[in-house]
C-alpha cells in the first residue's frame, strides 16, 4: 500500500474513533508503524491530511453523483437516480460519513469551512439540474426552496441511518424521497429563498474551476496512472485546455478513456463543468 494512502486509512479509523481534535500525529503514526517522520514527508500538518480526506472522498461521491445524473437518458428517473447514487456513495463510504457528521457538531477552522463550501455548491449545481429537466418553469419560482429542502432530507435521513446504524434499504428510502420531492414540486407555490441567497449559494463553484486549476490537478495526477492510454488522454485534455478551438467531440471521446479510474473521476468532473459537457 502506497504510505499516504495508508496514513490516510488509519487516520480515518482514528478520526472516526475520537474525532480530529483528540486524534495526535503520534497515535497515528502508531496505528500506520511509521516515524513520525515519514509521516511529514507525506503531509505538512494534521491539518493538510485532514483536507487531503475530505477532497479524497468528497471528489469521488461528488463525482459519482455528477456522472449518474449527466448519464440519466430518462429524465424520469433522474430524481431516483440522484438520491440512489448518493446515499450509495454515503453507504460506501460510511466511515468517512460518519466522522464528517460527528465534526460539524463542532468548530471547524476556516479552511474547512470552504472546502465543505467548495463540494456543497457542486452538490448544488447536481440538484438545481435535476429540476430544471423535471419541471422547468413550473418551479421557477419555489426551486431554491426545494434544492434546501432535498439536502434537507439527504442530511437527516443520513443521520438517522448513520448515528443509529439502522438498516437501510436504499432502494425503498430512494422511491420515498422522490415521492416527497415530487409533492413538493408541484403543490409548493410560496417562495422564500431571496436572491441575495441564491448567489450566495451559486457563487462557490466557479471560485477554482478554472484552466490553470485544472492543469495543475493533471500534473499533480499524471505521473501516478500507469495506463498508457489514461496518460496520453489526460496529456491532451491538459494541452487542449490552454486551445482557443478544442474539439468538444474529441474531448468527449478522451473524457471516455478516463472514465472507469477512480484517480481521474474529480478531473473528469470539472473538465465536464468547465466545457459543459
Amino acid at each position: 500500500m502506497v504510505k499516504k494512502q495508508l496514513i490516510m486509512d488509519k487516520a480515518l479509523e482514528l478520526f472516526s474513533e475520537q474525532g480530529f481534535e483528540a486524534t495526535s500525529v503520534q497515535q497515528i503514526t502508531e496505528r500506520c508503524g511509521i516515524s513520525k517522520g515519514a509521516f511529514y514527508l507525506s503531509f505538512k500538518s494534521k491539518d493538510e491530511l485532514i483536507l487531503a480526506l475530505i477532497d479524497y472522498f468528497m471528489m469521488q461521491i461528488t463525482a459519482d453523483i455528477d456522472q449518474s445524473v449527466r448519464s440519466c437518458s430518462n429524465e424520469e428517473e433522474l430524481l431516483y437516480v440522484f438520491y440512489f447514487t448518493t446515499f450509495r456513495s454515503f453507504s460506501k463510504h460510511s466511515a468517512f460519513a460518519k466522522m464528517f457528521l460527528k465534526e460539524q457538531t463542532q468548530t471547524f477552522n476556516e479552511e474547512l469551512i470552504s472546502k465543505h463550501d467548495y463540494y456543497d455548491s457542486h452538490i448544488n449545481e447536481s440538484i438545481l439540474y435535476i429540476l430544471d429537466q423535471l419541471y422547468g418553469e413550473q418551479i421557477e419560482e419555489t426551486k431554491y426552496d426545494l434544492l434546501i429542502c432535498i439536502k434537507g432530507f439527504i442530511q437527516i435521513y443520513s443521520a438517522l441511518y448513520l448515528r443509529f446504524n439502522l438498516p437501510l434499504d436504499i432502494d425503498s428510502l430512494t422511491k420515498s424521497l422522490v415521492e416527497k420531492t415530487a409533492l413538493l414540486a408541484e403543490h409548493s407555490t410560496i417562495p422564500f429563498i431571496s436572491g441575495d441567497i441564491i448567489r450566495i449559494i451559486k457563487e462557490p463553484i466557479h471560485e477554482q474551476v478554472t484552466t490553470e486549476h485544472i492543469a495543475a490537478l493533471i500534473e499533480q495526477k499524471i505521473d501516478d496512472i500507469e495506463n498508457p492510454i489514461e496518460q496520453e488522454s489526460l496529456q491532451i485534455l491538459k494541452d487542449n485546455l490552454f486551445k482557443t478551438n478544442t474539439s468538444l467531440a474529441i474531448t468527449k471521446g478522451l473524457l471516455e478513456n478516463i472514465k472507469n479510474n477512480p484517480q481521474c473521476k474529480w478531473i473528469s468532473y470539472l473538465i465536464r463543468e468547465y466545457y459543459q459537457l
